[in-house]
């Protein structure tokens, strides 16, 4: 293969009216753009002094990206080196018109011109600098041309010429038609720093090797940090496809492949190009360069790793343990430590669900500290976090736990983890029910600025971390009944994580579950059994959960009932301790309502004590209110009263709006309970008592446009009124709730057995 390189090296080749010098390893070659490159910098020398300062600051910022990216039409750069400097501008235009309207001679008279740069005691460019290397370049490979190719570089630059022009004819007549303030406006908004749209890229011919370096390290920046700038799959797959054509041997444009595959979840492909990645590494040998024939086993050991972190991406567990062990057993036969800790994390991974999978990865972040693997072992403790909040220790421990690995990111720069940590605790504010801390701990996030500089002018705002933030704060948002705010914040989110993105199952999930409560709220039980579909699609535990709500709010107590039953047995195998409680108050409020209160208590102790065991505060406290409500129901409202002033306080700090209505609802409910005993006067303070207590309530249900609580928080004031002989305030309860109850006919269960 070295001699096919060579001899394709010293042979120029043309393809589509581009010279360039080497097909598989493309060092330099001769475009229309190039030239026009070249043309830009002679007259720069040429300017000289007439350029002030912040022009020629302006057009020295201008010179890297242009050098280093894809060619672009002569109307783009011609509008960019006018925003720095519009007299060379214009200069640069009539020398590239005159150039492509005269002859051949005048074009080799260029290149011959060029050398002069480099003459004299104080030349205009240095040999080593970037503009140098690149004028050297450029000379060196028109040089090596042949007559014919000469031509047809000539031929090349007036066709460049030619359709800028009729571009720019139909452009005059499109400005006739608009608002000149308005396209001003639209072009002083456009920046040469973003990435370039895919309608720009005129390049239809091979890049150069620092072009299709600098194009692929861009669009992987851009997966990474900001997915919905880099070009769209189908185009990205187009451009690395049109490059792998001239150059198949080069391995990043193959593992860019990989990454793209991943976007639009194609296994095939990903798989396709993940091996191609690794087999050219091994072919061109970059891997043995530098470690003899140590790097054939470092390609074989860490391709084995990446192939199953891809099967486990998708899902394919087996496949994946099989292609963990082959890594393991080849890094063990090389005595590769570092590549072994790999393996062991994601040996985690795969064995999570075992019980001896916490000492593994106790094991897996003491050696990542050992062998100086600050993010490995950054990540093993945050694991180990998120295992231990799910086995219910305290959040001081956890976010102690956590303050140690912040104290590496901050040693270590690493600020994608710092992005991790701060949305790993939001999400355990959350698991604990203190949405304040939730709240502040989402808020540090998106006013933090990244640590990390990122290619192109983008901030490192697209990462999951931000997505996960970004879903809870609607989350909370709709929770307090700001649903405006809500619908905002998941706008945002639409337009930052686009559908087609990797992250937008997260906005998803969430938008549907929003939509669901309100729906369930508005009493529209037919609209919020629609959602039930997606929200299966994207998470099948809380899609079943959420169908069985929907089955108890319509009264189909038997159907509701079976499928918490198996809900509830699922959960308990894969130790969802939240959703267990959540299924356990669902199936105590189906006792309720089939008028089984005693059988209801054992479930909501069973609750209570599972919520304590894992610390989950405000499902306790929520228990605590159901509870209280089974002995309301049972004839003891006094102690009821007891218990609910140990809970409600919670509830009224951290809770929903929802949550805070139905609390204070139950309250209301018990002092009028209570109150059946007590003597006149004080009975009559007891239920005025009550009726503040409804109107919070009902401020509450309004908030969240909750009609059925509504509905009934009216009845029962009503019926206060009558007992205090307030005749006018019964009668305007009365009409409200006649108001509400014919939009919202009642489904027959008796009030007081309905505590949500």
């Amino acid at each position: 293969m070295a001699s096919v390189h060579e001899s394709l090296y010293f042979n120029p080749m043309m393809t589509n009216g581009v010279v360039h010098a080497n097909v598989f390893g493309i060092k330099d070659c001769v475009t229309p753009y190039k030239m026009a490159l070249l043309v830009l910098l002679s007259e720069l020398g040429r300017a000289g002094a007439q350029l002030s300062l912040l022009e020629r600051r302006r057009l020295n910022r201008l010179l890297l990206p242009l050098l280093q990216g894809p060619d672009m039409m002569l109307s783009r750069l011609h509008k960019a080196i006018e925003e720095s400097c519009p007299n060379l501008a214009n200069s640069v235009q009539i020398r590239i018109k005159l150039m492509a309207e005269g002859e051949l001679k005048d074009m080799e008279q260029f290149f011959d011109d060029l050398s002069d740069s480099f003459t004299g005691t104080e030349p205009e460019v240095h040999k080593t600098s970037v503009v140098g290397l690149f004028l050297r370049h450029m000379i060196l490979a028109y040089n090596k041309l042949s007559f014919s190719q000469v031509y047809k570089l000539y031929t090349a630059l007036q066709q460049y010429y030619q359709n800028d022009e009729k571009k720019n004819g139909i452009d005059e007549t499109d400005m006739e038609l608009t608002n000149t303030e308005e396209l001003e406006g639209k072009m002083e908004k456009e920046e040469l720093d973003v990435p370039l749209r895919e309608e720009e890229i005129s390049c239809s011919g091979p890049l150069s090797q620092k072009q299709a370096e600098y194009f692929l390290s861009q669009q992987a920046s851009l997966l990474k940090n900001d997915e919905t700038k880099a070009l769209t799959p189908a185009f990205l797959q187009k451009e690395l496809n049109n490059l792998l054509k001239f150059n198949p041997d080069f391995a990043e444009a193959h593992y860019l492949s990989y990454l793209n595959s991943l976007r639009v979840q194609d296994v095939f492909s990903s798989t396709h190009s993940l091996l191609h990645y690794f087999d050219r590494l091994i072919l061109t040998g970059a891997e043995s360069k530098s470690n003899g024939d140590e790097g054939y086993g470092r390609s074989l050991r860490y391709a084995a790793l990446n192939l199953a972190a891809l099967h486990c991406r998708f899902g394919h567990y087996q496949q994946a343990e099989l292609a963990l062990q082959e890594a393991i057993r080849i890094a063990q036969e090389s005595n590769d430590h570092v590549c072994l800790q790999h393996c062991l994390s994601w040996l985690y991974i795969l064995e999570q669900k075992r019980s001896d999978s916490c000492v593994l990865l106790e094991h897996s972040v003491k050696k990542a500290v050992h062998f100086g693997l600050p993010y490995l072992a950054s990540l093993g403790i945050q694991s180990l976090v998120q295992q231990r909040a799910f086995a219910g220790k305290t959040a001081n421990k956890l976010m102690d736990a956590l303050k140690d690995s912040d104290l590496l990111h901050w040693k270590h720069s690493l600020s994608e983890l710092i992005d991790i940590s701060i949305a790993q605790k939001t999400a355990i504010w959350r698991l604990y029910g203190r949405s304040t801390m939730a709240l502040q701990q989402a808020q540090m996030l998106l006013s933090m600025n990244s640590l990390e500089a990122v290619n192109v002018g983008v901030q490192q705002n697209n990462t999951e971390s931000f997505a996960v933030v970004l879903c809870h704060l609607a989350e909370l948002h709709a929770e307090q009944g700001c649903f405006a705010a809500a619908s905002e914040i998941l706008k945002h989110l639409k337009e930052r994580f686009p559908p087609s993105s990797q992250h937008a199952q997260l906005w998803m999930l969430f938008d549907q579950k929003i939509q669901f409560d309100r729906a369930m709220n508005d009493g529209k039980y037919h609209v919020a059994d629609s959602f039930v579909a997606g929200i299966t699609a994207l998470n099948s535990i809380e899609g079943v959960y959420r169908k069985a709500i929907v089955l108890k709010a319509q009264n189909q107590m038997s159907e509701a009932h079976k499928l918490l039953q198996k809900l509830l047995i699922h959960c308990q195998n894969i130790k969802n301790t939240e959703m267990v409680i959540s299924v356990l108050l669902s199936i105590a409020e189906l006792y309720w309502r089939s008028s089984c209160h005693t059988i209801a208590l054992p479930v909501l102790l069973q609750a209570l004590a599972l919520s304590r065991e894992y610390r989950l505060q405000y499902l306790a406290s929520e228990t605590v209110l159901n509870l209280a409500f089974s002995q309301l129901i049972l004839g003891i409202p006094e102690q009821a009263l007891n218990i609910l002033h140990t809970a409600i306080e919670p509830i009224l700090a951290h809770g929903a709006v929802l949550d805070k209505g139905c609390a204070m609802f139950l309250v209301a409910k018990c002092q009028v309970a209570s109150a059946a005993s007590y003597s006149q006067p004080k009975k009559a303070e007891a239920l005025e008592s009550a009726i503040l207590n409804l109107n919070e309530a009902k401020t509450y249900f309004a908030k969240v446009d909750c009609k059925e609580q509504l509905r009934d928080v009216l009845y029962f004031q009503a019926r206060l009124f009558h007992t205090l002989g307030k005749i006018q305030e019964r009668n305007k309860c009365a009409m409200l709730f006649r108001q509400v109850h014919q939009e919202l006919p009642a489904h027959g269960v008796p009030l007081i057995n309905a505590f949500k």
